[in-house]
């Protein structure tokens, strides 16, 4: 039986020489991985469906041994090229990715963090790179996990960093210090809560 799903692509890797494993973000499976069977190939139904922040509408069928299911019909919505014709935007958008497979279960609902992601994604190319935007976005996925800072200048700045839509955020302006600052406090506060923190970090907040 096969089920459907809306989702974003989080990640793509190599299976074999003409196949793919896509792992998918969802609001109603959470992530869930994937194989494109086939996907290489010129003439294969899925190629050119299936790259890195894409948005589809796809059917798969479950495995029975694995939790890695079989990829069946892809109908692409959204493809977000202007993250890929900039290195900051690829960067940012990367490191966002990685958090949430860092930070939440797979095959687990997520329609919170789904639409956290698909927002920040959205907003990105719309102003230049900006690492107010990487910083956004961890102290609202860590809202979303219960983990928000709750003491301090720095928790203050957090918390209105949480509660403003992007469009605000993009045209916040905070002093050198306040932004050092801040980065350095999530910098430990992810350490402390999470174990470590996805290495592209600098990247994403150097542009």
């Amino acid at each position: 039986m096969e089920e459907r799903a809306t989702g974003i692509v989080l990640r793509t890797r190599l299976l074999t020489e003409s196949s793919l494993i896509v792992n998918w973000l969802t609001p109603e499976f959470g992530r869930i991985a994937m194989v494109a069977k086939g996907a290489r190939r010129p003439k294969s139904a899925l190629r050119g469906k299936v790259d890195l922040f894409y948005t589809a509408e796809f059917t798969f069928a479950r495995s029975r041994r694995s939790d890695l299911h079989n990829l069946r019909e892809v109908n692409l919505l959204k493809t977000r090229d202007a993250l890929r014709r900039d290195l900051g935007y690829l960067n940012q958008a990367a490191y966002c990715a990685r958090l949430i497979e860092q930070t939440t279960e797979s095959e687990t609902p997520l329609p919170e963090i789904y639409e956290l992601f698909v927002s920040c994604l959205d907003a990105l190319p719309k102003r230049p790179a900006n690492p107010i935007t990487v910083l956004a976005f961890e102290v609202k996925m860590l809202a979303e996990l219960g983990l928000s800072p709750q003491e301090g200048k720095t928790a203050a700045i957090a918390e209105r960093l949480t509660s403003l839509e992007w469009q605000a955020i993009g045209g916040l302006t905070l002093a050198e210090t306040e932004l050092r600052e801040l980065r350095q406090f999530l910098h430990g506060f992810l350490i402390y809560h999470l174990g470590k923190i996805p290495p592209n970090r600098a990247a994403a907040l150097n542009g």
